[in-house]
């Protein structure tokens, strides 16, 4: 099992913020770390300085960089931060409240081979190699009902979430090609919000996500680890993008942050942390 303490750590770098232990309830749920880690990136590639989160306050963006230089996707950008300079905003979970132990998966000595996996009528392309701790989500919704994390066919597909990920997703290969990094038409079409899109990105492929992950060295094992996000996407908020493999939510032009988050989370739900040595 994952040390708690590691689980921890992996949420700060994903965050920004320093997540500590409570033994009280948690100030934040799992569906608000996939809100911050998707709207950091989309609210800074719109060139907004602030993040407004309930709870939170105002996150700065100013100091966050993002490297788009696929040798460089592991740089770690400076954290989101409060109303100090040089202070991390501080978020308290109770592990109890926020984990579901229960259901914790060890992939990291599994290898699927040709075997097939279906969520949501959706290729499932499991996180070998990776270990997930699973997150308290089970009922957590207001439709009360579980279906979208299950195995049928009104499942959700399964989306991988890293803190890069971006429209730059789109711009790192010619379009149907793996082996060429060249640009071609993909990047004429930057101003089509059909083909690039104001939105919040995510991929189907664990492998495609790792190249865009967060990674953060542990003060607890002195080890380097690699995390992402295991999620559900909504079918029917999600849209195919001209890159294989790359999904996106649409945020309509005229949003304001309290419609785009509200839309966030009506499109992506969590379930799984995961972690992998690096």
């Amino acid at each position: 099992m994952v040390d708690v303490g590691l689980c921890l750590e992996a949420l700060s770098a994903l965050s920004g913020c320093s997540v500590q232990q409570s033994g009280g309830a948690s100030l934040l749920g799992p569906q608000d770390f996939v809100n911050i880690v998707a709207l950091r990136q989309f609210y800074k590639r719109e060139g907004l300085q602030q993040l407004e989160y309930p709870s939170l306050g105002s996150l700065s963006l100013r100091d966050e960089t993002v490297n788009l230089d696929m040798n460089d996707l592991y740089s770690a950008p400076p954290a989101l931060q409060g109303p100090e300079p040089d202070a991390k905003t501080v978020i308290h979970i109770n592990p109890g409240d926020f984990f579901d132990r229960h259901y914790d998966y060890d992939f990291s000595n599994v290898k699927d081979g040709e075997q097939r996996f279906v969520r949501g009528n959706e290729p499932y392309f499991r996180p070998c190699g990776w270990r997930r701790v699973a997150l308290k989500v089970s009922g957590q919704y207001d439709d009360g009902s579980d279906v979208w994390l299950g195995t049928g066919s009104q499942a959700w597909p399964v989306s991988y979430q890293g803190l890069h990920m971006d429209g730059s997703l789109i711009l790192t290969r010619r379009k149907g090609s793996e082996e060429d990094g060249g640009l071609d038409e993909v990047a004429q079409s930057l101003m089509d919000t059909s083909a690039f899109g104001r939105g919040v990105y995510s991929t189907p492929d664990v492998l495609l996500a790792e190249k865009y992950c967060k990674t953060f060295k542990s003060k607890i094992d002195g080890k380097t680890y690699k995390v992402l996000l295991q999620n559900r996407i909504s079918p029917s908020k999600r849209k195919v993008c001209q890159r294989d493999r790359v999904w996106v939510v649409y945020v309509p032009q005229d949003h304001s942050q309290v419609q785009t988050k509200a839309l966030v989370q009506e499109s992506v739900r969590p379930y799984g942390l995961l972690l992998k040595e690096a």
